[in-house]
């Protein structure tokens, strides 16, 4: 066969440089398992919602379970990589936890009896708390993986706009 045939075109050996390149990078990149394994802990939503409101923003609050698969998901594909950024303030429990928490009307409870009295039934929840601690937008049950991301983007749309027009 001619030489001329086995040559490869200049711009096919720049692109198979680029894709090696990126696979480069892939493997050298900082893994997911990087981001944090949980978010900061909801221990006095009174506080919590306070601070949000502060910064015109509703207070998201992840309501998890140890060993749930799609807590993690969520954690890490969606709230953790926003909360880093400082985009929403986030708050995350442990739905089967004892631990003490402050309501946001100021009376003690628990993480467990917080998430029995809010109706989550579910792990992972994601609400959407007001300034006085009731819900400025609609919760997210479960995890859709395939829309998940924009059914986030919506519901933290409809609570900022509730939280602006509570003020």
């Amino acid at each position: 066969m001619p030489a001329a045939r086995l040559a490869i075109p200049a711009i096919a050996l720049t692109s198979l440089r680029w894709l090696a390149a990126g696979v480069l990078l892939a493997a050298t990149a900082v893994p997911a398992a990087a981001s944090p394994a949980h978010l900061p802990a909801a221990t006095d939503l009174a506080d919590h919602v306070t601070e949000a409101a502060r910064r015109g923003e509703p207070l998201v609050v992840l309501v998890s379970m140890p060993g749930c698969s799609y807590c993690d998901a969520v954690r890490r594909n969606y709230l953790g990589p926003q909360a880093a950024a400082g985009e929403i303030a986030v708050r995350e429990l442990d739905m089967t936890a004892d631990t003490p928490l402050r309501d946001a009307d100021g009376s003690l409870t628990t993480a467990r009896d917080w998430a029995r009295a809010h109706q989550v039934r579910v792990a992972p929840t994601v609400l959407f708390l007001d300034r006085q601690g009731r819900a400025a937008a609609s919760p997210l049950r479960g995890m859709q993986p395939d829309f998940y991301g924009a059914y986030l983007e919506q519901a933290l749309d409809e609570a900022r706009a509730a939280v602006a027009s509570r003020r």
